[in-house]
């Protein structure tokens, strides 16, 4: 998931309106003077056919609008992804489409991710979208388990939080292909400090321990579902708040490459 949308949709924003002011400006006026007087006992249609921009500007201004919505509601309001890897299965698969909520923890300005009102702050179980901290022009996707003062342990696939480890239930072996074609996962149902939700966990994969780690003041501690498929603090580190993105809460689309059909089981499903 990248973020040269939001940059291409700014430009598009800022030149269309642009264009369309230029035209407002200094040649409007002009173009309406020569039909002064002329204009009388014509129907709307007949006039806006003979007054009308040129196609550019016509256009600017229509596209303007347009582009300017799209850009203030997905600066600030919800923002669309797509899930392009399977480290957040069984939660979300492999071309979900989701909505992420992008005031959930601050409003920010647009491109330079700046707070300007500061709206919450990530909690355990949150599925948080954010600028990957290694290459920040790239939008990443996990579950925080840890915020800032927690001690948390990772110990043969278990979570311990302060402390205390989190309940996983057992709920049957699985053949994921994402994972592998041969090999079963395991299904657990965990409890992450009250947030249910199911993981995946693979006997054959040596697990990735530490023991008590303290989450930074501003940096979050965050981990896929898919516990040993996925590239998340473990490997790389913390994220610091200034990357925050949103909070996905939506699934809206879910289309499965791999035999061309929508998951329409998918649809709908609150985060």
């Amino acid at each position: 998931m990248t973020i040269d949308f939001s940059l291409w949709l700014f430009v598009a924003t800022l030149a269309s309106g642009l264009v369309a002011l230029v035209d407002k400006i200094w040649f409007e006026k002009k173009r309406l003077a020569q039909f002064e007087g002329k204009l009388e006992g014509l129907s709307k249609k007949e006039k806006y056919k003979l007054t009308k921009a040129p196609l550019l500007a016509d256009y600017a201004r229509s596209l303007f609008v347009v582009f300017l919505v799209v850009f203030a509601l997905r600066s600030f309001v919800v923002e669309p992804f797509r899930i392009p890897s399977g480290s957040m299965l069984p939660t979300l698969k492999i071309g979900d489409f989701i909505l992420v909520n992008k005031f959930a923890y601050g409003v920010r300005l647009p491109l330079s991710n700046k707070v300007v009102i500061k709206t919450g702050e990530p909690k355990a179980g949150d599925i948080l979208v954010f600028h990957y901290p290694v290459y920040p022009e790239v939008d990443f996707i996990k579950r925080v388990v840890g915020v800032p003062g927690d001690k948390i342990s990772y110990l043969n696939k278990v979570l311990t939080i302060n402390g205390k480890a989190m309940t996983q239930t057992f709920l049957g072996n699985v053949i994921d292909p994402a994972n592998s074609l041969t090999e079963q996962s395991k299904k657990y149902r965990e409890d992450l400090q009250g947030v249910e939700h199911n993981i995946y966990t693979m006997p054959w994969r040596l697990d990735h321990n530490f023991k008590n780690l303290v989450v930074p003041k501003g940096e979050y501690f965050v981990m896929g579902d898919n516990r040993d498929n996925s590239e998340d603090s473990r490997y790389w580190g913390f994220v610091n708040q200034k990357y925050l993105v949103g909070k996905a809460f939506f699934v809206w689309f879910s289309w499965d490459s791999s035999d061309y059909s929508v998951r329409w089981d998918q649809i709908g499903r609150v985060l």
